[in-house]
């Protein structure tokens, strides 16, 4: 089965470029341009008044969309952002006392690592890592005043699936709960209906909501950070008529919200989920399609002299495979070269998959990694 049709504009501006790393750079579907298109139509009719409608339906349709392809019970726990890295920074601000004591993975991804190591090094944070495989317990045996961890991890591709396990230590007063799903949104197939009253959960549009850029989310459960320290005027959106100097807070996600932004992420991603209802193209169904590429490609062992961080299985599955070995970068510039487009981490070698492929581009990949 191929869905090449839905990404004609992107497959047809380099037409011979074979892009695996979707996980990293998903390739953009038509729909996505009629969404762009719309944000730019909506700007130049409604001009200044295009911000009620902003923050109407469109907001609203996407709030609807992530709740339902999370199972959270309640979409105005949803706020928008540029990006997650706006809602650590709000969430970290919003906790009373310095330093916070914080459990993390071992494994998270670069701007996590950086801001931690800031706020560690400004002895705001005491940090702690550990694997994913020994998160629960460690958090079960000390005290902490934050957790986060990735659902799926970007370098290996792991998938914690403990997520019960670790919402059940959550408490409005904490430790406090985060999940990192950029890599499991839409990737895996993500139910957090019982757990949704616990947790933060963060994640964006980049890669598998096949959205773009300055589209991510997070869900906050009612009761936890009421009165983030880092704050925008968005945040106060229905409660401007407070007196003067007071500092109010919209009651539901809303309390995360920074400033202005530019919306045309919310159009795009609105955009795509309609495409995908249309097509009758749900995340398991989208994943199958993937499994039976990632299965074609495993089976042929075109990378003997790599190790697979990440072996397909019978559960869920990240949508890329890990494949760590000392020529990992060399072979990536390689494959680059040939004008095919893959990802790499240190020694690991990224190869991802997606809606806009089919076998015979696996086989193409193939028969490049043969000949090298």
């Amino acid at each position: 089965m191929t869905y090449k049709h839905l990404f004609s504009r992107s497959l047809s501006a380099k037409p011979d470029r074979l892009h695996f790393a979707a996980h990293s750079h998903h390739l953009w579907p038509d729909a996505s341009f009629d969404g762009q298109t719309a944000a730019w139509e909506d700007a130049a009719r409604m001009a200044d008044l295009k911000w009620g409608h902003i923050m109407g339906p469109v907001w609203g349709e996407a709030q609807r969309h992530i709740a339902r392809e999370l199972s959270l019970p309640d979409p105005s726990t949803i706020a928008f952002s540029p990006n997650t890295h706006d809602f650590l920074v709000r969430i970290f601000s919003a906790i009373p006392k310095r330093p916070v004591r914080v459990l993390a993975t071992d494994g998270e991804f670069h701007s996590f690592r950086r801001q931690m190591a800031r706020w560690v090094e400004a002895g705001e944070a005491i940090l702690s890592t550990v694997s994913a495989d020994k998160l629960t317990a460690t958090a079960e045996a000390s005290d902490f005043d934050l957790i986060f961890a990735s659902h799926v991890l970007f370098n290996s591709g792991a998938i914690i699936t403990d997520l019960e396990g670790l919402a059940a230590l959550a408490k409005p007063e904490g430790p406090w709960v985060v999940i990192d799903g950029y890599h499991g949104f839409m990737a895996i197939a993500t139910d957090l209906s019982a757990i949704a009253d616990r947790v933060f959960y963060v994640s964006g549009g980049y890669k598998y909501a096949m959205a773009g850029e300055g589209v991510c989310f997070l869900h906050a459960p009612p009761g936890f950070a009421p009165r983030p320290v880092i704050t925008g005027w968005y945040a106060a959106f229905e409660d401007l008529a407070l007196p003067p100097g007071a500092v109010g807070y919209a009651q539901d996600g809303g309390r995360f919200l920074g400033s202005t932004f530019d919306p045309s992420g919310l159009y795009r991603f609105n955009a795509v989920r309609r495409m995908l209802d249309a097509e009758g193209l749900t995340t398991p169904k989208v994943s199958a399609h993937v499994a039976e590429l990632q299965k074609h490609f495993i089976d042929a062992n075109a990378l003997p002299d790599f190790r697979l961080l990440n072996p397909s299985g019978s559960g869920n599955h990240a949508r890329f495979l890990a494949y760590k070995g000392p020529g990992a970068a060399a072979l990536h510039a390689q494959l680059e070269n040939r004008n095919v487009i893959t990802d790499v981490r240190g020694d690991v070698l990224r190869i991802g998959f997606g809606l806009y492929q089919d076998a015979e581009d696996v086989d193409r990949l193939i028969e490049i990694l043969r000949a090298r």
